[in-house]
């Protein structure tokens, strides 16, 4: 500073004149940015080759039929942006798993080309399914979303007796431990219950698609009434993992996991991965005021059981599914019910935006 001063001084002796610059924009020199208006931002996870044209991902029946026409890079995600400007409406693909989620997200919303603080989030993927809840070819709106990754674990062969599982919660020291932490973020995400009773409300009448593929799995659940029903509409909770679990036993372990986290609220029905991931970025984001956490909603469709139904094993029907090189029996029809179910709440969010722009509590129609 002495001889910043002493500088000023001498060119004031020689007679020369100060020139002061400001590195500080003012109002006549700021460059303004022009923000990409978002009514909903579409959440898939995966997209396999192509946007379009080639075999779908959960990505590409939005992008061919929405359609998302117009590119947008994102350098800091997993995949380059789509976007429809009719619509005011942007869709992502994260990335398969909770980091790549969770990543994407966040670039996404730390992106200053976009104002997300009114924009309603849809995550609309396929998940496995609970068949004492459902058939595949089913969409799930989910109220609760619960992390399947934040545990201590014990082999069951080395742990206690009396013990049902060798996963115990984080910072507990057996299985299904009280009492709940009173903080659980990460742990446990519960999602606006009003938003997500009127997106269930206005889709729950929907026609699914119901292939021979689904009805030739199905009729070997015969043990479980609610597979029989046929792919439906429906609400259900989610537990976000980032391995592939499989069989009656891990089932059973959902479905204690969701109720324990949940305080008994929350009923386990889809099994995914990334979910977790997402909602806690966008709780962060939230944190920062450039995101609404009441406006998002998760959608998750049944391509495939979570456990095996009676006469095999619980590898046979992994292998039965994900193994055999065919696929899940019902992935084409739960990319569809992705898109159709999803895109019938995303139009009414964008067509009706002046109901919904200030108001993420819609009354059911």
């Amino acid at each position: 500073m002495f001889r910043i001063r002493a500088f000023k001084s001498y060119l004031w002796s020689v007679g020369l004149p100060i020139l002061l610059v400001s590195c500080k924009p003012t109002a006549g020199n700021k460059e303004e940015i022009s923000q990409i208006p978002v009514k909903v931002v579409v959440v898939s996870m995966f997209e396999i080759g192509e946007d379009e044209g080639d075999r779908p991902g959960e990505f590409q029946y939005w992008v061919e039929k929405f359609p998302l026409s117009k590119s947008l890079p994102l350098t800091s995600g997993f995949r380059d942006l789509r976007y429809n400007e009719e619509k005011e409406v942007l869709g992502m693909v994260t990335g398969i798993g909770t980091a790549k989620a969770a990543a994407s997200i966040m670039a996404l919303g730390t992106d200053p080309r976009f104002d997300l603080s009114k924009a309603y989030w849809i995550v609309a993927g396929i998940s496995g399914v609970d068949p004492e809840d459902a058939s595949v070819g089913s969409a799930v709106w989910a109220e609760w979303v619960v992390d399947g990754d934040l545990a201590h674990e014990i082999d069951p062969r080395e742990a206690p007796s009396g013990w049902e599982t060798g996963y115990v919660p984080l910072r507990k020291t057996e299985p299904y431990e009280g009492p709940l932490p009173e903080d659980r973020e990460g742990f446990v995400f519960q999602l606006n219950p009003t938003l997500v009773d009127w997106a269930y409300e206005f889709t729950k009448n929907m026609d699914l698609m119901e292939t021979e593929g689904i009805q030739s799995m199905s009729g070997k659940y015969v043990n479980f009434p609610a597979v029989q029903n046929g792919p439906v509409v429906m609400k259900g909770d989610q537990l976000a993992a980032m391995t592939y679990w499989h069989g009656a036993l891990m089932n059973e372990w959902a479905n204690d996991w969701v109720s324990y986290w949940t305080g008994g609220k929350g009923n386990f029905v889809t099994s995914a991965m990334e979910d977790s991931g997402t909602l806690q970025s966008l709780t962060f984001l939230a944190n920062a005021g450039k995101v609404d956490l009441d406006r998002v909603l998760v959608l998750r469709t049944a391509s495939n059981f979570t456990m095996q139904h009676e006469g095999i094993n619980a590898y046979e029907s992994l292998a039965g599914e994900k193994l055999s090189g065919e696929g899940y029996s019902a992935y084409i029809p739960s990319l569809d019910a992705a898109y159709e179910v999803g895109s019938k709440v995303v139009n009414e969010i964008s067509d009706k935006w002046e109901a919904f722009q200030d108001n993420p509590f819609p009354t059911a129609n």
